[in-house]
């Protein structure tokens, strides 16, 4: 007859068991997003590239726009004074829908009360 263990040896052996399943649940996750990880940097990296590029032209465009002003008969400070209110007016403007989005920004609610649940569970679980 095999030889009965005691509650706590079970427990013992589960916790060994769940921490080894965690090990190897972290392990698979390192192995599988490695490459998923260089690609993202890789992607990242021609963003920015993407985006300074864009941000240089968007200098130049405004520059251009600005002699075009001159070009039609504004004086130079008055065409670049226009354009500098204008793209001050966007900028306010963006920043003003950025700041009502931030505000609509909430807690992760449903994953706060799974963890929650999912805790109290363990720990009713664990005591005698």
């Amino acid at each position: 007859m095999a030889e009965e263990r005691t509650i706590g040896q079970l427990v013992a052996q589960a916790s060994e068991d769940l921490s080894a399943l965690v090990r190897y649940e972290v392990a698979l996750a390192k192995a599988e997003i490695k490459d998923d990880v260089k690609r993202g940097a890789v992607a990242g990296g021609m963003f920015g590239a993407a985006g300074y590029l864009g941000f240089l032209a968007t200098i130049t465009l405004v520059i251009t726009v600005g002699y075009a002003l001159v070009a039609i008969g504004l004086p130079e400070w008055l065409a670049f004074l226009i354009i500098t209110v204008l793209l001050l007016a966007v900028a306010g403007l963006l920043g003003l829908i950025g700041v009502s989005q931030a505000k609509k920004i909430k807690p992760p609610e449903r994953a706060i009360a799974s963890t929650k649940q999912t805790l109290a569970a363990v720990k009713g679980s664990v005591r005698p």
